[in-house]
């Protein structure tokens, strides 16, 4: 039996090594339409345990990076943040170029239909929840690993102090984006809570903190951006220049194509940050002072705070949680304490003031004059005042906490809603005050922005309301016996949210949306359905791209991801 074993296993390297040596001295028509037959020889090659190394030489394509079927590789590809959806792809690519990646996907165009056709996905930094970066027949591009170029790749961040701008790779995280532009005294102006996210990762969703009142999402941030269309085209575009693809692109959760250089808006950057959070026990004075706050947006700098956000509060133990890094552990707030009389829940209004240390004399005043103005429980106050990198990466500090305890590798569960202002006392009666009960197994962000912000040319969808809220439920399911922190547990309470919502007419948007048919992602996207459809068609007709989103079915025969 050893010995057929053997037989078999040399008979599968014997035919590769002929099938390989074809392919790589055929014409390139001829070696496209066997590239993904190529892969279907090396995975299972290295399912009866060969090694061909870890790369398919794909020089015949003048692909410079690297195309590997390492397990380790194809493994990470796999999986997500999310850690409820694993899907294999036949191949992993480490660009070298931009270039690598349109010729990747030109070869997937030209594959002929009788060879099943292949797909491809782009990949940061995995954040994804419910496997929106992966595919089962194609092939996943790591846009953040920098392993594919060697030491010249991916390209620095380039820094224009004159024009106020940085140009990045797609690739590029954003908290590498803060180290090079900070060299400058420089900083984007917009966030998102966590910054070892990528830069096409979140402007092909939105890019959302507590800056989006003022400065508006990231993606209404961006002057410019290179994109490989599914058409495997190099292009770049602006609000100028290509202005569709451009429009279409942020927000279009990777559907018309992959950002490899984004033009990023800079600002002078603050030195220090003066963190506040209050807290109320009435919901409708936490969203009538959000709300005040947020209308500020267009007085002078001294007269607003720069950032705005606010989290639910239904168990002691949450405020003193992984996102707070914010109290001191001698002294954690004691909720009981407080008085909750709305329903036994707390909201807690987190607000910051940015500052140079030249200012330090007059932030106080500035502080007091805003709150004055408000309306929570007086003896709610906590203050703290840091440094601005340490405030933007507060949350991976928690990270690293978690992590020491194996409790970040665990599923997510995560649901994100836009909540129209007209409906958002609703959803506290419902939700908040209804189908949470007393357990929340992770933080409840709630906090509004103002929808002129929002370029409404982006594929980007927001409620019709003028205010709308950001409802981030952003749960982990831990497997210690309790019901209420498992996954099944959190999962259909998510069902039930959005259930509640339908039944009351109340008009959510997801963000990060997760949908598994057409007819509900075209009511999602409900009057920019039409122009969505015509720039898959313009831009990405083979539907090669992001096929784990599942919005539009591979036009070749390629299956679509499943969940596990």
């Amino acid at each position: 039996m050893q010995r057929c074993h053997c037989d078999h296993r040399r008979s599968i390297a014997s035919a590769a090594a002929v099938y390989f040596k074809l392919l790589f001295n055929n014409n390139s028509a001829m070696m496209v339409s066997k590239l993904l037959l190529a892969f279907a020889f090396c995975r299972l090659m290295a399912t009866v345990g060969l090694n061909m190394g870890p790369a398919v030489e794909l020089s015949r394509l003048g692909i410079d990076g690297l195309l590997t079927i390492d397990p380790s590789a194809v493994e990470t590809a796999s999986i997500d943040f999310g850690l409820m959806t694993r899907n294999s792809p036949l191949a992993v690519l480490h660009p070298a170029s931009a270039d690598d990646i349109a010729r990747l996907i030109r070869a997937a165009v030209a594959t002929p239909e009788e060879y099943g056709g292949f797909t491809v996905s782009a990949r940061g930094h995995g954040h994804s929840i419910n496997g929106q970066a992966q595919t089962v027949n194609g092939v996943v591009i790591e846009m953040s690993s920098g392993v594919g170029g060697g030491r010249d790749f991916p390209p620095p961040p380039i820094v224009s102090e004159k024009e106020m701008f940085v140009d990045v790779w797609g690739g590029e995280l954003w908290i590498d984006v803060l180290k090079s532009t900070l060299r400058y005294g420089l900083a984007p102006r917009s966030w998102t809570d966590y910054l070892y996210l990528s830069v096409g990762g979140t402007l092909s969703n939105g890019g959302i903190s507590g800056q989006a009142f003022n400065q508006g999402p990231q993606i209404s941030n961006v002057l410019e951006l290179d994109v490989v269309t599914g058409n495997g085209e190099l292009t770049t575009c602006s609000n100028e220049e290509n202005p569709d693809l451009f429009h279409g692109v942020l927000g279009g959760l990777g559907q018309f194509g992959i950002i490899t250089r984004a033009r990023i808006v800079l600002e002078r950057a603050p030195q220090r940050v003066r963190w506040i959070r209050v807290l109320y026990s009435n919901f409708t004075a936490f969203t009538r002072d959000q709300e005040r706050l947020i209308s500020l947006h267009a007085k002078p700098k001294n007269e607003k705070f720069d950032y705005v956000e606010g989290f639910v509060i239904v168990d002691e133990g949450l405020i003193n949680n992984w996102r707070s890094s914010f109290f001191s552990p001698a002294n954690p707030v004691k909720i009981s304490s407080l008085k909750k009389a709305d329903g036994g829940v707390l909201y807690c209004l987190e607000i910051t003031k940015n500052y140079h240390e030249s200012q330090s004399l007059t932030v106080d005043q500035e502080v007091e004059a805003l709150l004055k103005e408000l309306d929570y429980i007086p003896e709610s106050v906590f203050t703290t005042d840091l440094g601005y990198v340490d405030f933007l990466d507060r949350v991976h500090t928690a990270e690293l906490k978690l992590r020491s305890k194996g409790l970040w590798d665990v599923p997510h569960p995560w649901l994100n809603l836009f909540v129209p202002k007209s409906r958002i006392a609703d959803f506290d009666r419902g939700v908040f005050k209804g189908i949470l009960g007393n357990n929340t197994s992770g933080p409840i962000l709630i906090y509004p922005m103002n929808k002129h912000k929002w370029d409404p040319r982006s594929s980007a969808v927001t409620p019709d309301d003028d205010v709308f809220y950001l409802v981030a439920l952003l749960r982990s399911a831990i497997d210690n016996g309790e019901e209420t922190q498992s996954l099944e547990y959190l999962s259909n309470q998510n069902h039930q949210i959005i259930a509640f919502c339908s039944n009351e007419g109340i008009e959510v948007k997801q963000y990060l949306p997760h949908y598994t048919m057409e007819e509900e992602w075209a009511e999602h996207f409900g009057d920019k359905w039409p122009e969505f459809q015509r720039r898959k068609m313009k831009f990405d007709p083979h539907h090669i791209l992001a096929t784990g989103q599942r919005i539009f079915s591979p036009s070749k025969s390629v299956d679509m991801a499943v969940s596990r």
